[in-house]
C-alpha cells in the first residue's frame, strides 16, 4: 500500500521546492522512493495475473530544467509506467502518485506515430461501431469517462468534414484517465483497485491492438 508518509513527502517538498532542503531530507526521500518502487512492483504483479506486460519504469523525482521556465528542481509526484508485450500488444499502463487528491491513472495512446495515427482513423473511416460499443459500455463509461487528448479543429487531409465519426477521425491522441482521492490512495485496498479500473480498459486495447496490427483488410502484419 501507499502509507501516508509518501504523500507527506511530497506535501513538504512542494513548499521546499530547493536542492538544500531536498539534501537535508535525502534519508526521508529514500525511504519513501523505496515504499513507491515496491507499490509499482506490486501493481506490475498484479496486472501480470490477466495481462501481458513485460517492464514497469519509475520516473526520476528530478527535473530536466533546461528547456523549462520553471526551474523547480524535483517534480511533487512518483510517476510510473507498465508497458506491454509489443508488437502484438499495444497500450500501456500509467500511475501518478500526487498528493491534494491529484492522484491518477492514465491509459492508452499518448503519441501514436503517423502511420499508427492513419490506421486508426482508416479504421473509423470505414466502421466506428465497435469503437463505440466500447466507449458507451456502462461498466466502461463509469469507470474511465470519455476519451481525451488532443485533437485537430477540422478533418485530417483527406477525410470528409461531414463523416458522421469526425469527432473520433480528427484525434490525435486516444487517452483516457480516472482521478484517486487521498483517502483512497493510502487504503490498503489501493493497488488492487487499480489493476481492477485497469482490467476494464482490456476491450479498448484489444481493439486497437487488432486494428494496429493489421492492415485494412485485416490481414496481419505481424
Amino acid at each position: 500500500m501507499i502509507s501516508q508518509n509518501v504523500l507527506d513527502f511530497l506535501i513538504a517538498l512542494e513548499k521546499n521546492n530547493d536542492r538544500e532542503w531536498f539534501k537535508d531530507h535525502k534519508s526521508e526521500f529514500r525511504a519513501v522512493e523505496t515504499e513507491v518502487k515496491a507499490a509499482y512492483q506490486t501493481l506490475f504483479s498484479l496486472l501480470k495475473t490477466h495481462d501481458e506486460v513485460d517492464a514497469f519504469k519509475i520516473y526520476r523525482i528530478y527535473r530536466d530544467v533546461r528547456f523549462s521556465k520553471n526551474k523547480q528542481p524535483y517534480k511533487t509526484h512518483f510517476g510510473g509506467s507498465i508497458s506491454r508485450v509489443k508488437p502484438k500488444l499495444r497500450g500501456g499502463y500509467y500511475l501518478q502518485i500526487q498528493p491534494n487528491n491529484q492522484s491518477f491513472i492514465a491509459t492508452g495512446f499518448w503519441e501514436p506515430n503517423k502511420e499508427d495515427l492513419l490506421r486508426i482513423r482508416k479504421e473509423f473511416e470505414v466502421d466506428a461501431q465497435e469503437m463505440r460499443a466500447i466507449l458507451e459500455d456502462t461498466t466502461f463509461k463509469s469507470t474511465w469517462g470519455s476519451l481525451v487528448g488532443d485533437e485537430l479543429k477540422t478533418a485530417p487531409k483527406g477525410f470528409d468534414k461531414n463523416h458522421p465519426d469526425i469527432d473520433l477521425i480528427r484525434k490525435k491522441q486516444f487517452i483516457f484517465t480516472k482521478n484517486y482521492t487521498d483517502n483512497e490512495v493510502t487504503s490498503p485496498d489501493f493497488l488492487n483497485q487499480v489493476d481492477a479500473d485497469f482490467k476494464i480498459i482490456r476491450p479498448y486495447f484489444n481493439y486497437m491492438s487488432d486494428v494496429l496490427t493489421t492492415n485494412i483488410n485485416g490481414e496481419s502484419l505481424i
